[in-house]
């Protein structure tokens, strides 16, 4: 998975979907794990999301994982 900074429309990759490199809107989201509300806090994880300017096909990669 690389991404590439093409100045004018952010982060490019390739989309699984599309079957090509198009524009993708890239974040950093924290995400709770657990479903358990007892200790939920605890259970929070850093998760890099990508998702598709074409299409709106959505990546979701844990960052411990990575």
């Amino acid at each position: 998975m690389s991404a590439i900074d093409d100045g004018n429309n952010g982060m490019t990759e390739e989309c699984e979907e599309c079957r090509r490199e198009t524009p993708h809107e890239v974040s950093v989201q924290i995400l709770t794990e657990s479903a358990a509300r007892k200790n939920a806090e605890y259970s929070r994880e850093p998760y890099r999301v990508s998702e598709c300017r074409v299409c709106s096909a959505r990546t979701v990669l844990r960052m411990n994982d990575a």
